[in-house]
């Protein structure tokens, strides 16, 4: 238990601050995520380095392909989840708050320091280890790290502002669809969620996102041609686009999505005018691989998340000298 970063006293009750479920709790209530609790009217998060999953990951994996590429990021996950989604891929920590390893935020950059280039808050929602995370940002940053989260995006505006003020670098974003279809299966209002890719962009936080794309939920083309537009105009037509294969989990049955679902996907992406689009979950396929918006050569060849082949110079296509957005230490 530690005290929470962000909350407020409404009404003789706490309100939660750092999603934008904003939970008001009564003493001894908990918050939708099961992860926030009032105590005497104080909030504690009850997460606070109570891990469930620890990896040593390829930064492709989470996925970045435009940060770092090639380097090898320690990454941690918790429990819970502020999203409802019946299909969600990762529901064992998702859907329970469990009892998980003990880790402090300076063991954690310590055994990060030793064999990764940078760290990655991922698995379950990164949100809910807010307090845990930017101690750990804030140590790994003094060591040299980089730090990624792997999120939904639905963190307040205050609680980013904390990440970004503690050393947050890298965002990969999922945008499972409008506002629609998430307000029914999520729980939630996306509109956040581009808030806040916004607000990361404007403070130079690198972000890419990525659309789980689910069979009968948001594989539609006009779905798919939203986000693929939304990107371009408020993000930049620079901004990569990962386009995942779903798989059957939790309460979902619907069998996986088909690979030529994923490649219509790619044609919009590419159609409304994203320079990079990648299909994710599909290993080998060649558009894992990064091509020169210019010149059209193959820059970065990927297979299952490790690099194979490539062509960047500096930054910069091998083939035409083409500036490639991104953070290519």
């Amino acid at each position: 238990m530690k005290e929470a970063l962000l909350s407020r006293i409404d009404a003789g009750k706490t309100r939660c601050l750092t999603c934008e479920r904003k939970c008001l709790l009564g003493e001894g209530g908990r918050g939708f995520c099961g992860t926030r609790m009032n105590v005497k009217g104080k909030l504690f998060t009850t997460n606070y380095g109570n891990i469930s999953s620890l990896q040593e990951n390829p930064i492709e994996k989470k996925p970045f392909f435009h940060f770092h590429p090639g380097s090898v990021a320690l990454t941690v996950g918790g429990w819970g989840c502020n999203f409802l989604c019946p299909w969600c891929q990762n529901w064992k920590i998702s859907k329970r708050v469990g009892n998980g390893s003990n880790i402090s935020p300076s063991e954690f950059v310590e055994m990060a320091n030793e064999r990764c280039r940078g760290t990655s808050v991922s698995f379950n929602e990164p949100t809910l280890l807010l307090e845990w995370s930017c101690d750990v940002f804030s140590l790994a940053r003094k060591r040299g790290l980089y730090n990624t989260i792997v999120t939904n995006g639905y963190m307040t505006g205050e609680a980013l502002r904390c990440l970004v003020d503690s050393g947050l670098d890298a965002a990969n974003i999922d945008i499972k669809g409008d506002a629609p279809l998430v307000r029914r299966y999520c729980g939630a209002d996306v509109e956040h969620v581009w808030r806040n890719c916004e607000i990361m962009m404007k403070n130079d936080i690198h972000i890419e996102i990525t659309t789980l794309v689910i069979p009968s939920v948001n594989d539609g083309e006009l779905p798919l041609h939203s986000i693929a537009e939304r990107i371009v105009e408020e993000l930049g037509c620079e901004t990569p686009w990962h386009i995942s294969s779903y798989f059957p989990a939790y309460e979902f049955r619907t069998p996986p999505t088909p690979l030529s679902t994923l490649e219509k996907a790619y044609l919009i992406g590419k159609n409304v005018g994203l320079k990079y689009v990648y299909l994710g979950n599909v290993a080998g396929h060649q558009y894992e691989n990064t091509y020169c918006p210019s010149c059209h050569a193959l820059i970065i060849r990927r297979f299952c998340h490790q690099i194979t082949e490539s062509l960047l110079r500096d930054g910069k296509c091998g083939e035409c000298g083409e500036a490639i957005r991104g953070i290519w230490k």
